[in-house]
């Protein structure tokens, strides 16, 4: 029995929607929760509803294949769950969330009436900003083959008469919030701040816009297209080129779904569908103001509104400045953003003067806009370090940023090795060569999130430090055979004794991990305790099943798609699920099996996905630092114990309950302690 991944994926962000509604949260944060669950749906419906809808349209005989032992009618579940969050979503915002920033003196206009000074200072943004970038199209019969409406924009469909024309003509014309900004702030009343949607000030000025015209009605409409890469996995030469050109088409990919408001007539939207060809499964009514992730850069001015923020803290003993002396003594262990990522910018910038290291290997898979670290690697290269970067091309949503940051490298002297075809290369792992006369020096670091400076802020990760010999040299072996770009018909001819590494011996280690607490479990007691972002592989779903029913207890904190059951006799009665969220967004992997001080314990960069296991090059690494074992034990244990916001596992309902325990500060002071 599994769950539906799409209908499991929605469960967490219906968890995410909880947050916008949960009071304890600070008020502005409760905002930017929304705005994360619209731009999650933006995503699902780029991503994964074009595969939704593409299964409906195969035979029954196949549905069945597809969704065996799944527990719903999944797509019908889909779109009414979409429906139901949709509606929700606007609840929240309109009822609850703006009316108590309207008790903090800040007034976000919606739905609501302008003052005549409101109105005119819109007037005069209208003509002076907005108005040189409207540029209105007439919607006809033929409209789809010349104009192709972009993917997650905001455009206002208009309705018009005008005397002599035998009927009402559309317009469509897109929001200009990409060129501009979505918001603007009007002149402040009585202390109290006023912001407005650039919709708003488009809205009330459309009569600029068309003259001599009669303005029927504004309606606001939003399309999302699929954004799944055609990269066929033969495809071996010039791989820059085949992803600079599905970059470049793109914007024609296909519509998944279409957002309307939801008072739009049955006689316009009809026409909409019939111009742009789009079916009843992919369209959606919503509220007035759309592509709601917009929020996230509404600014407000109070403080109290906001997360306090936490000062990251220092490792104990670890001084930056004397970074390599104290990995080589002990291996080091950081729980990002709880403590500070400099450490990680140190690592590269003292690689690059260093001048005993001769050698800098990294997997680079999202990499900030402004990469400290790319500069550090540039910088390497300049000072006649070999570099080698593997760079993977096919990272979605950040091609074209790796990209330009590959340019960037080869051109400096960076050894640039790109995607393998029909591969990703998901693995964190960075590498460092030290020559001294007579003797080789290596250190690595293995983490569980991309070497990016600006997501390690939100992100929670762990990075392993480390000087271990065997992991090294599994590590260099490793990046020698990424610079081939082939995957070997015998997957035998490379052995990793210390690290498990997909397409070669991950399976095997998490097996082998699982299989020997269930032999414990007939002696004593078998425990499994994993924490990650996805579950979804049936072979991994089943060996827990195996492990449930041997009677190993198991438990699991899954931040998004978990197609386990849990707590199904005869099959998962063991096993538990839970699901956290708070102000940062988990993202750890960890893995412990056993108990008693005799875990074994590891940590990487795989979920337990189909795409993770088979399809993809991912290295999990065993911590065996007794010091560094323990903090991995106990910062899963902490969670668990104090983790009250747990999934039901029943679409609608999201969670058992929600405590306003914050789990993620008990993380906090735990390190603070360690201190």
């Amino acid at each position: 029995m599994y769950r539906d991944r799409d209908l499991s994926w929605l469960e967490f962000n219906y968890r995410v929607l909880q947050e916008a509604a949960t009071a304890h949260n600070p008020l502005y944060e409760r905002v930017r929760f929304l705005a994360i669950h619209s731009s999650n749906m933006d995503e699902f419906f780029s991503i994964r509803y074009p595969v939704v809808t593409a299964i409906a349209g195969l035979s029954d005989k196949t549905q069945k294949k597809i969704y065996k032992d799944t527990l719903h009618d999944t797509r019908a579940a889909i779109k009414l769950e979409i429906e139901n969050q949709l509606k929700e979503a606007e609840g929240i915002l309109e009822q609850t969330l703006i009316p108590e920033l309207a008790q903090h003196k800040f007034v976000l206009h919606y739905n609501a009436e302008f003052t005549d000074q409101h109105l005119h200072e819109m007037k005069e943004i209208f003509l002076s900003k907005v108005l040189a970038f409207i540029q209105p199209v007439l919607v006809e019969v033929d409209l789809a083959k010349y104009f192709i409406p972009e993917d997650g924009k905001v455009y206002l469909l208009v309705s018009l008469e005008k005397e002599g024309l035998p009927e009402v003509q559309h317009y469509m014309l897109k929001l200009p919030s990409d060129d501009l900004q979505r918001f603007y702030k009007l002149s402040d009343v009585d202390g109290v701040q006023y912001t407005v949607f650039i919709d708003d000030i488009v809205r009330t000025n459309l009569p600029a816009i068309f003259p001599g015209y009669a303005i029927k009605a504004a309606y606001s409409i939003c399309f999302n297209r699929d954004a799944e890469l055609d990269l066929h996995d033969e495809f071996k030469k010039n791989i820059v080129k085949k992803i600079e050109k599905e970059l470049e088409e793109r914007r024609y990919a296909p519509i998944s779904r279409l957002v309307y408001q939801e008072d739009m007539p049955d006689n316009i939207l009809l026409f909409l569908k019939m111009v742009f060809k789009i079916s009843d499964d992919i369209s959606f009514a919503a509220g007035k103001y759309q592509h709601l992730s917009d929020l996230m850069h509404l600014e407000v001015a109070e403080q109290m509104l906001l997360f306090k923020p936490w000062t990251p803290l220092m490792p104990p003993e670890l001084r930056p400045d004397k970074l390599f002396q104290a990995i080589a003594r002990k291996d080091v262990l950081l729980h990002v953003p709880y403590q500070p990522y400099n450490i990680i910018l140190s690592f590269f910038n003292q690689a690059a003067v260093d001048p005993e290291v001769d050698e800098i290997y990294i997997a680079l898979y999202r990499v900030a806009s402004d990469s400290l670290i790319i500069n550090s690697l540039i910088s390497a290269a300049k000072n006649g370090k070999k570099v080698t970067a593997f760079v993977e091309l096919k990272a979605r949503f950040d091609e074209a940023n790796n990209l330009y940051w590959s340019k960037k490298m080869k051109d400096a002297g960076v050894e640039i090795i790109y995607s393998i075809p029909g591969i990703k290369v998901h693995a964190k792992i960075a590498l460092i060569v030290k020559n001294k006369p007579n003797k080789r020096k290596m250190l690595s670091i293995i983490g569980t999130g991309n070497f990016n400076e600006e997501s390690a802020r939100i992100y929670t990760d762990h990075l392993l430090i480390t000087a271990d010999k065997q992991i090294n040299t599994a590590l260099l072996t490793l990046f020698h055979f990424l610079e081939k770009r082939v995957i070997p018909p015998n997957k035998n001819i490379l052995e990793f004794d210390k690290i498990c590494v997909s397409q070669f011996n991950m399976l095997d280690c998490f097996r082998k991990l699982v299989d020997t607490e269930i032999r414990k479990a007939k002696k004593k007691n078998g425990r499994i305790r994993i924490k990650m972002n996805n579950l979804e592989d049936p072979e991994m779903v089943d060996l827990l099943y195996k492990a449930s029913n041997h009677g190993v207890k198991v438990q699991l904190i899954i931040r998004g798609i978990c197609t386990l059951v849990p707590g199904i006799k005869d099959l998962s009665e063991n096993i538990t699920v839970k699901r956290l969220l708070g102000r940062y967004l988990e993202h750890t992997r960890i893995f412990i099996f056993g108990n008693d001080g005799e875990e074994e314990v590891l940590i990487g960069s795989a979920d337990w996905m189909t795409r993770n296991l088979h399809h993809r090059i991912e290295v999990c690494v065993p911590v065996t630092d007794p010091e560094c074992k323990k903090e991995l034990v106990d910062y899963f244990n902490l969670q668990w114990r104090n983790i009250h916001k747990s999934s039901s596992h029943q679409i609608g309902t999201g969670t058992a309950s929600l405590s306003h325990h914050d789990v993620q500060f008990d993380i906090y002071k735990y390190l603070a302690g360690q201190q």
